[in-house]
């Protein structure tokens, strides 16, 4: 697999996380959270980022319920993936996020919610499922 940079997002209403990694290094780092009150405003942020750090690929968590099904926050995250393909023309892969947010509170040692440590754990778990480099 060729190098790649990563954009990870932990969507939100409210506010997204974001985290960065590559496929080199294969480790995830929290970046920053957005929290643009429109639409406009997030997709402007976003592209700040994406002007910044040139990634190959968005990596966006899937929220499931407790037994792997849909929920309604699932068709929201599929939703803005598709914004970040159709606007970007980035590859964009959906990644199982469950416990994300608890694993990113214990990461802290807080219960304090951190968006952008939950799209780091997000990543590091996409990193994690790549196939070993030959």
């Amino acid at each position: 697999m060729p190098e790649e940079t990563l954009l990870a997002f932990d969507y939100g209403l409210k506010k997204i996380g974001v985290a960065l990694g590559n496929t080199l290094t294969r480790q995830a780092r929290p970046l920053r959270i957005l929290t643009a009150a429109t639409r406009t405003e997030r997709f402007a942020r976003i592209s700040e980022l994406l002007h910044e750090w040139q990634p190959e690929r968005a990596i966006v968590g899937l929220p499931l319920t407790l037994d792997g099904g849909e929920q309604p926050a699932s068709r929201l995250a599929r939703r803005f993936a598709n914004q970040l393909h159709g606007r970007y023309g980035l590859a964009v892969e959906l990644v199982d996020e469950r416990g994300s947010s608890i694993e990113a509170q214990q990461i802290l040692g807080t219960n304090e919610a951190d968006d952008a440590m939950a799209a780091c754990v997000i990543l590091q778990r996409y990193l994690d499922a790549l196939e070993p480099a030959s």
